[in-house]
């Protein structure tokens, strides 16, 4: 590589080697610019304050204080994206050995909770859901909107599922797919893997979605789940890839993985002729699969009391909570999921 395109030292200028590994990584140029933008600023009102500070040096305070000036100018939405971006960059930052420790991990915690309760979305009843999802007939879609609501996961998340990822105490009609070796012990629950990322192959087939998550995550499937995810086995048709994606179209697309687009338009079309759905409604009014992750937070939160279980099924936890939740996952993830899930059947 020539020296007047080669990376920055990351100690130099962190902020232009992380953006080059944002390319590296197969991001879209609009993606890096939009990091760059979001990055900058920030380095800039760190260099104006009354006490100039590197990004390096940021506290967690200088994150707190700049998302807080932020809230002014933008909506919530807008902030929240701004901080998961600085959020990633630290991360990413701390990850490679440059920094000792992300600043944004404090302050994301405390959004993820205002964020997670935000009032202006439009409240559904665990018996409004029921009926919603008793409106659904097709075992796919069904299979598809049921994940999502017990689940928590995103719809890329879903998407990038295969049927090794899925370890069921009574299979039914499935593949003759060896279940993946971290869910042995762990009948009924699916594995949701943190590696698959846009573009990069895994599993042998090159994915159309990324995983947003921090770490590998154990979600436990309960007794509602697994026969909708039988159901589905029994008349999945035939696939296009040998990595036996779980969830395949059986429309014009047969037998090729769901992509998120896929997903959205399923969800849109429900959630439309339900009711809840309407063009510029807007994340208040509308219930897409997003909306879907926010239900499941909020209502096992309410039940369980235990953020720490919601968090490590989210996948929005550190390393230390994580390895907490793993190494006591029959005990405090399983039980307390099993005990407190709502029934959608």
């Amino acid at each position: 590589m020539s020296s007047d395109t080669a990376t920055p030292e990351p100690d130099e200028d962190p902020i232009g080697y992380f953006l080059d590994d944002v390319t590296y990584h197969g991001k879209s140029e609009r993606t890096r610019a939009f990091y760059e933008r979001v990055l900058r600023e920030f380095q800039t009102y760190l260099s104006e304050g009354s006490h100039p500070t590197a990004v390096a040096a940021a506290s967690h305070r200088d994150c707190m204080a700049y998302v807080h000036g932020l809230r002014g100018d933008h909506s919530e939405s807008t902030v929240a994206t701004y901080a998961s971006y600085l959020h990633r960059f630290f991360a990413y930052m701390t990850q490679v050995g440059t920094f000792e420790s992300n600043p944004m991990a404090l302050v994301m915690e405390e959004m993820d909770e205002s964020i997670n309760t935000d009032p202006t979305r439009r409240e559904i009843s665990v018996e409004e859901m029921r009926a919603f999802v008793g409106t659904i007939g097709h075992p796919l879609e069904r299979a598809v909107v049921l994940t999502l609501l017990k689940t928590g996961m995103r719809a890329g998340e879903l998407c990038n599922l295969d049927v090794q990822d899925c370890h069921l105490s009574e299979p039914g009609p499935r593949p003759e797919v060896p279940v993946r070796a971290a869910l042995d012990g762990r009948e009924d629950s699916l594995y949701v893997a943190a590696e698959p990322s846009r573009g990069a192959v895994t599993n042998g087939e090159r994915r159309s979605a990324s995983n947003k998550r921090k770490r590998d995550t154990t979600v436990p499937v309960d007794d509602e789940l697994a026969r909708t995810l039988r159901r589905w086995l029994a008349i999945r048709p035939d696939v296009r890839s040998d990595a036996e994606p779980l969830f395949v179209s059986t429309s014009s697309d047969w037998g090729k993985r769901l992509t998120p687009d896929m997903v959205h338009h399923l969800v849109e079309q429900h959630a439309r002729d339900y009711g809840w759905y309407r063009d510029g409604g807007g994340t208040e009014e509308n219930v897409t699969p997003h909306y879907f992750r926010h239900f499941f937070t909020t209502h096992l939160r309410d039940r369980t009391g235990d953020r720490g279980v919601v968090k490590y099924l989210r996948g929005d936890v550190a390393q230390d909570v994580i390895d907490t939740y793993t190494h006591e996952w029959g005990s405090r993830v399983r039980e307390s999921y099993e005990a407190n899930i709502y029934s959608l059947l």
